[in-house]
């Protein structure tokens, strides 16, 4: 029988586009790749044209979707808690997929990502080996692993704790209350269950992380050194592949022509001269926050690229699980404020060809939420960041994107009651790393350094291509 890797990720378009980056490189080495997907809970509207254009370019990689199912509705359970509890009653479908497989394969490894833990015993069961697919950064694996200490060490919930938690690895210490949101409320469904995932990440068989050792040399450090895992005896191999970014040909589905004029647009600016403000899938601001941004810019006299998703529908979140149809920017921003910045500013309607945006010499600096794609794709680009953290382990991606990486300046959060970040503070960040000197060359000088190593990496004699390399050789034997 043929030999074949299964994948499995978790809901919401920006985990399936790293899982898929992640079968592209094995199909690169002769692998037949087959992904799991869900259907039901986060789905996006482009996932269909997506992983058609992916099945049709690469005929090794194909998909397997579950029958449609219903998640919880949204009551009282916290969004994680919501999908953990719909990616838990997907488990019959794993099973009943990786025994249909193997009728006509032999699984040599079965990949998941993190919030997809429960669907390990189905495999083990099997006797199929269990690798993770990390899709943030070395950083972040090394919390997880490490959390189990940090939950036995206090019996409060993080979200009322007013300390500084130490976690080796990264240079600057994570306020309790900014760790990643289902670690934050013991009361929450989703808190315990987390905190088992996070006991079985050292008894997988091994885990791949979407990073390069160069970008994150401390948390790489920790690792290896078992700093971060509560039991030495439990150490598997962790694997260091990235970075993996979205290929623009794969997003040509979403290109209309409003994306098609920003790039356009783009090619006609001043080098280096171009704020790219983007807050990924799902970040959405208030009415309020957009007018502080839309003010900002507007004193700012800088040119600008500004992707505006809807306001949330719920006050108090900064997330959005479906944009709405036919938003129209200019309806929530201050009047006049398109035609008053029209000779150096563009505002684009919920999406953005993202990769090719920052891809153009006219971007100088990014305001990003530190969703770990968006990372990644900057520095790969060798594009400066404002680092603006929403939700998930965006706060922690921040402390390591300005404290160890050293290639963000961060908006400051606590200026303002409420959480809302005044005009003053986005214009004074945003002009401070645009500036030619200062601040603004330091972040330039480090984020080409990354984007050089970057591109080391991944070449045939670089150090991910290696670690991919081991990690192939270990299937083979």
């Amino acid at each position: 029988m043929e030999e074949r890797i299964v994948l499995y990720a978790a809901p919401s378009i920006g985990h399936i586009v790293s899982m898929v980056e992640v079968a592209k490189r094995l199909s690169l080495r002769r692998h037949n790749i087959t992904i799991l997907l869900t259907t039901g809970f986060l789905d996006h509207p482009s996932t269909d044209a997506y992983i058609h254009r992916i099945s049709t370019d690469h005929p090794s990689i194909s998909f397997h979707r579950f029958p449609h199912s219903d998640p919880p509705p949204p009551g009282t359970l916290s969004l994680t808690a919501r999908a953990l509890h719909f990616i838990r009653n997907n488990v019959p479908n794993v099973t009943s997929a990786l025994t249909l497989i193997s009728k006509t394969s032999t699984i040599k490894a079965f990949v998941i990502d993190i919030f997809c833990t429960s669907a390990m015993d189905a495999a083990s069961s099997m006797g199929i080996p269990v690798y993770y697919f990390f899709t943030s950064g070395a950083a972040m694996i090394a919390l997880y692993i490490y959390f189990p200490l940090i939950h036995e060490q206090t019996e409060k919930s993080l979200k009322d704790l007013k300390v500084e938690l130490r976690v080796p690895g990264m240079t600057a210490g994570v306020r309790a209350w900014e760790m990643p949101e289902p670690l934050l409320d013991r009361e929450d469904p989703c808190y315990e269950e987390m905190v088992y995932f996070c006991r079985q990440l050292p008894r997988s068989s091994g885990i791949m992380v979407n990073t390069f050792r160069e970008l994150e040399v401390n948390a790489v450090k920790a690792i290896e050194e078992g700093l971060c895992f509560p039991d030495q005896k439990e150490r598997p191999p962790v694997y260091y592949i990235g970075p993996l970014i979205a290929d623009p040909s794969d997003q040509q589905h979403q290109s209309g022509g409003e994306s098609k004029d920003c790039l356009s647009w783009l090619e006609k600016q001043p080098s280096k001269s171009v704020v790219y403000l983007c807050f990924g899938s799902r970040g959405s601001f208030s009415v309020e926050q957009l007018r502080e941004i839309a003010q900002a810019l507007e004193r700012s006299a800088q040119r600008f690229l500004w992707v505006v998703k809807s306001p949330p529908l719920h006050p108090g979140t900064n997330q959005l699980l479906a944009d709405q149809d036919n938003f129209d920017p200019i309806s929530v921003l201050p009047t006049g404020f398109t035609h008053r910045t029209q000779d150096r500013g563009m505002v684009v309607a919920s999406w953005a060809p993202q990769v090719e945006v920052l891809s153009r010499q006219s971007v100088g600096a990014f305001v990003t939420h530190c969703g770990w794609n968006s990372v990644l794709e900057a520095v790969v680009a060798g594009v400066p960041m404002i680092a603006w953290p929403l939700y998930a382990e965006q706060h922690v991606n921040r402390n390591v994107m300005v404290e160890d990486m050293k290639v963000a300046l961060a908006v400051d959060q606590t200026q303002e009651h409420g959480g809302l970040v005044s005009a003053q503070e986005v214009e004074r960040v945003v002009r401070m790393v645009m500036e030619s000197d200062g601040k603004g060359k330091d972040l330039r000088d480090s984020i080409s350094k990354m984007k050089d190593m970057a591109l080391a990496a991944l070449s045939e004699t670089g150090s991910s291509s290696a670690s991919l390399a081991n990690l192939v050789q270990s299937w083979t034997q």
